[in-house]
């Protein structure tokens, strides 16, 4: 029988898993139509498959691996042509995010919200890609988390890293990253002062842009 520290163990580690596989995934460490091998990860993770496992069914989920009966199972590929339907729904629903988020004043994460907030504004133009790609997940996980409602967070996080991934595979055609990441400086701003309508337009505006953005550099 299986301890409930065990058992608390074992989905800490399944969720750590998960997140570091993820962002893996995201940032194209691990690239389109790449297999995973669980043994390595395990390895490289320092531990047990059964962690790994776990997280590999939840990023099949997400549509971020795929698993084939005797042969494996492997990163998806980035499909450009899934833009316009991930654009779709982000503009009705990220909006609605940061709508609820201004709503809210930020609710608990208020206090992270002004920290990122105040990164963003003294980001480096010069600062390396990634890491500004790494603080544009930051904001919009905030933001959706902020929004106090699991259902909608669930599906943006999910649909903001098929996004993410879009935009890694054009992103050293793209001029100019650092805009774009600085206008959730003042969606932040909105937020923090309740400005509701505000933020529902600017994270509307913000999809639109960052649609054409990728489009043009196709």
């Amino acid at each position: 029988m299986t301890s409930t520290t065990e058992t608390i163990s074992t989905e800490s580690m399944a969720d750590r898993s998960y997140r570091i596989l993820r962002d893996r995934l995201i940032m194209m460490d691990i690239g389109p139509g790449d297999p995973i091998n669980e043994a390595a990860l395990a390895a490289d993770l320092d531990m047990g498959r059964t962690p790994i496992r776990e997280a590999l069914k939840r990023l099949e989920v997400d549509h971020l691996v795929v698993s084939y009966p005797r042969r494996g199972t492997f990163a998806t590929g980035v499909d450009i042509t899934e833009l316009a339907a991930i654009s779709e729904m982000r503009q009705v629903l990220e909006p609605l995010a940061a709508q609820r988020a201004a709503e809210n004043r930020g609710g608990a994460l208020r206090g992270d919200l002004a920290q990122t907030m105040q990164a963003i504004r003294t980001l480096d133009p010069l600062r390396d890609r990634r890491q500004l790609m790494e603080y544009d997940l930051e904001v919009h996980r905030l933001i959706y988390k902020a929004a106090q409602n699991h259902h909608l967070e669930e599906t943006l996080v999910r649909l903001d890293n098929l996004a993410t991934r879009i935009w890694c595979l054009v992103l050293d055609r793209l001029p100019d990253i650092h805009g774009h990441i600085s206008e959730h400086a003042t969606l932040i701003d909105l937020i923090l002062e309740g400005q509701s309508e505000q933020a529902a337009q600017v994270a509307a505006d913000h999809v639109v842009s960052f649609e054409q953005t990728v489009r043009a550099a196709l």
